[in-house]
């Protein structure tokens, strides 16, 4: 299942280091769709990050440092794929970003 991951590119100062990030998810074996959106409405504490798939939980981050979350990035996609609909339990393997998700909606 392709994980469609948003990062939000206007609140960051400078590009977003998606091919970074693309490679470790690929090193990872997670299969993952990155996308630079323009906003994702969450500016008080940037970056924010969404997680969206067909059937999945969407979920939305705050606060996320593209570069030095990377490995919880790669947590956090790989816990919400495993979860049933995306729905993580326990979200202690996703280290930081645990403390950083500020909305969750069910899959429809």
């Amino acid at each position: 299942m392709t994980a469609i991951v948003h990062l939000c590119s206007t609140c960051r100062a400078g590009p977003l280091p998606l091919s970074d990030l693309a490679a470790a998810l690929l090193d990872a074996g997670i299969e993952a769709e990155l996308r630079a959106h323009p906003c994702l409405n969450v500016c008080a504490a940037p970056v924010a990050l969404s997680l969206q798939g067909r059937g999945r939980a969407t979920c939305l981050f705050s606060g996320v440092d593209p570069e030095a979350d990377r490995d919880d990035i790669v947590a956090t996609i790989r816990a919400w794929q495993a979860a049933p609909a995306g729905w993580i339990d326990d979200a202690r393997p996703c280290g930081r970003l645990r403390h950083r998700l500020v909305g969750r909606v069910p899959a429809p």
